[in-house]
């Protein structure tokens, strides 16, 4: 029998493979940062990652577009399949906005920080359950010093923040459209949700 310890670590897994990756019809986060980083109309990296945010936050994912990456997407927990396409959306953001930083998003401790992006200000708590302590701003020179142990706990840690927010009462606001259809969710990414975690992002990754 799984222990919790290990579907949380699988969840996160997940996400970010998704996310980083793609799957079904959401394009990989290399494929996605090639679109941004070939359009000179930019003048830095900056206003690209301030674009990537706004246009990820203000699409509308349609009933289709969720059911129908949420056929693609398996996840080790009973969660409703559009939150967790929402996830892996956001995912892919914060992997792009790294890329356009100029990090691996394949290396384990960037990843860990797209992780981090997705839970916002409960990053910091979270490291400080985890033994780490960092100064104002999570940055990745403050992850480089991490042990790799240490990453697996945190990545634990922020599936279990994950999995309760799935499990808390009105988690559902994030998917905006009732009712279920077809075992899934439908509606669409909370933009306000999605900005946010878009800024945390890019606040940990610029340099």
């Amino acid at each position: 029998m799984e222990t919790s310890d290990s579907k949380a670590l699988q969840v996160v897994k997940k996400i970010v493979y998704y996310g980083i990756d793609g799957v079904g019809p959401l394009s990989s986060a290399s494929d996605l940062h090639q679109e941004y980083a070939s359009d000179g109309a930019y003048p830095d990296n900056h206003s690209r990652v301030d674009a990537l945010i706004r246009w990820e936050s203000s699409k509308n994912f349609t009933t289709g577009f969720l059911t129908g990456l949420g056929g693609f997407i398996t996840l080790p927990v009973a969660i409703p399949a559009a939150l967790g396409a929402s996830w892996i959306v956001q995912a892919r953001m914060c992997g792009v906005i790294a890329r356009i930083y100029g990090h691996d998003i394949h290396e384990d401790r960037v990843r860990t920080l797209v992780l981090l992006s997705l839970v916002g200000d409960a990053g910091k708590e979270i490291l400080k359950e985890a033994g780490v302590k960092i100064g104002q701003r999570l940055t990745i020179t403050a992850i480089n010093r991490i042990p790799g142990r240490v990453l697996i706990e945190i990545n634990k840690r922020v599936g279990f923040r994950l999995l309760t927010k799935a499990g808390e009462k009105g988690v559902v606001n994030l998917i905006k459209f009732v009712p279920v259809a077809g075992g899934l969710v439908s509606g669409a990414v909370d933009g306000a949700t999605c900005y946010s975690i878009g800024k945390t992002a890019k606040s940990i990754f610029r340099t």
